[in-house]
């Protein structure tokens, strides 16, 4: 009787044995047939950034042309921004349900079905409201994208992947800033010309964006269904995934380590306030750009701003990006600090004196909008890196990396919202006057701001 149940138990043992190897070899496979990384980072990043760029950039030129004041379009198109802020309060959640590759594919075919019907409703008579609120989804479905398309990176790759393919992360969601700024505009200006042959002005305005909202729609769709072939699945939920109201506790309480922080009401101001000045000027200069020559404006045409500020504007932000992580490496965050906040900001003043003097010549202005766009990527990796070594280090580093991106989002989207108001209010001359003033508290929050570690992540002595 012992025998036999020793034999039992060797041949159960040998059956476990042999399921666990073949499990074993599964997962090797598994690992073979992981798919490259430049298969869908590139095309995954590029389809973050495409929509978020429409809806805060693009779309302020589409309702410029088409007749909305400069106070509607800031305030509207400030306030649909605002999901990118929340964001961290819905993020548990994606990781309940599904895959995260389920929540990535869904949400870019969601954006493209919104982008199509956005361009049907542009000739309906309430088009703006209607617009407006399917922007808003769009904002919600984009913002959805970032925390489940961060969640595939995390899941599926190494920390050394990570490191080694974070370069081209970066490089694929800002072409999408260089195809949508650039290519997408400049597509609308040669629409126009088109459309007017056959159409009078307005009409052919209407459609020529009609054109490009549908399609901003057909390439966020094929997007889509790249992605539910290319794209890993990242971790899937399972039953051991925490409940509703476990995961909203442990959200609570990585909430509570972030706002306990020490200096963190001093690094909450210096978020906001960095990019204070920024906040009221990024939505009212392409409406300076395209406003007339009587309104204080430059005139240009859809083409000419996206060749400017679209394509050579965003390729200047890139390498003021590259250099200034070498710029910052080679000198230390601590010491560069307040000087990156300077490039930051002082290179705005070229808005004040296009607007005082008004020029015709393209090379000047072109000029111009590059040194603002070099200074801005220059001074801005300063701010992306005190987030992270600062804000961020320590415990619950992603998600109060997330909570301080949506403070920063915040501080831009509130002087965006009343942006509009003042310029109408004062002009363009005296608006970018007025954001002079408005650089003040980033130039004194980044001079007095107190540091948590030093460059090499060590805590310094209180």
């Amino acid at each position: 009787m012992v025998t036999g149940q020793v034999v039992l138990f060797k041949y159960k043992e040998y059956i476990c044995t042999h399921e666990k190897h073949n499990w074993n070899m599964k997962e090797d496979n598994a690992a073979k047939r992981r798919r490259n990384p430049m298969t869908w980072i590139p095309s995954v990043y590029f389809a973050m950034g495409f929509p978020f760029v429409i809806l805060n950039m693009v779309a302020v030129l589409m309702f410029k042309g088409l007749n909305i004041s400069d106070s509607q379009i800031a305030l509207w198109t400030s306030l649909i921004m605002i999901p990118w802020t929340l964001k961290p309060l819905w993020s548990p959640l994606l990781g309940m349900y599904r895959t995260k590759k389920f929540f990535v594919v869904l949400t870019q075919l969601l954006t493209g079905c919104m982008f199509g019907l956005v361009a049907l409703v542009l000739n309906m008579p309430h088009f703006f409201a209607i617009t407006v609120g399917l922007l808003a989804i769009i904002a919600f479905s984009g913002a959805t994208h970032d925390v489940a398309t961060d969640g595939v990176y995390i899941d599926e790759l190494s920390p050394e992947d990570q490191a080694k393919y974070i370069g081209w992360q970066g490089a694929f969601y800002n072409l999408a800033k260089l195809v949508a700024t650039g290519g997408l505009v400049y597509l609308a200006g040669y629409m126009i010309s088109y459309f007017s042959r056959k159409y009078d002005g307005e009409s052919a305005i209407v459609y020529a964006w009609m054109s490009v909202m549908l399609l901003c729609g057909v390439v966020m769709i094929l997007l889509g269904i790249y992605h539910t072939k290319m794209l890993p699945s990242g971790k899937k939920a399972s039953g051991d995934n925490k409940s509703l109201k476990e995961s909203m506790t442990e959200l609570w309480s990585v909430f509570k380590d972030f706002f306990t922080k020490k200096h963190i009401v001093w690094y909450i101001c210096f978020i906001i306030l960095y990019r204070f000045a920024e906040g009221f000027v990024v939505k009212i200069v392409p409406l300076f750009l395209k406003a007339p020559v009587e309104q204080q404006g430059l005139g240009l045409s859809e083409q000419e701003i996206g060749v400017y500020y679209g394509t050579f504007g965003a390729a200047a932000f890139v390498l003021g990006s590259i250099l200034a992580g070498y710029y910052i490496s080679a000198k230390g965050l601590r010491n560069v600090l307040f000087r990156l906040c300077c490039c930051f900001n002082i290179p705005f003043l070229v808005y004040m004196f296009l607007a005082y003097y008004q020029p015709t010549n393209g090379i000047l202005i072109a000029t111009a909008i590059i040194f603002e766009y070099f200074g801005y990527g220059f001074g801005f990796a300063g701010l992306i890196l005190f987030m992270m070594q600062q804000v961020a280090a320590g415990k619950h580093q992603m998600a109060h990396y997330a909570f301080a991106s949506g403070i920063m989002n915040l501080g831009i989207m509130i002087p965006g919202m009343i942006s509009g108001f003042i310029s109408d209010w004062i002009g363009y001359k005296y608006f970018f006057v007025f954001t002079v003033f408005a650089m003040i508290p980033s130039f004194l929050v980044a001079y007095f701001v107190p540091f948590t570690y030093n460059d090499k992540g060590e805590k310094l002595e209180d």
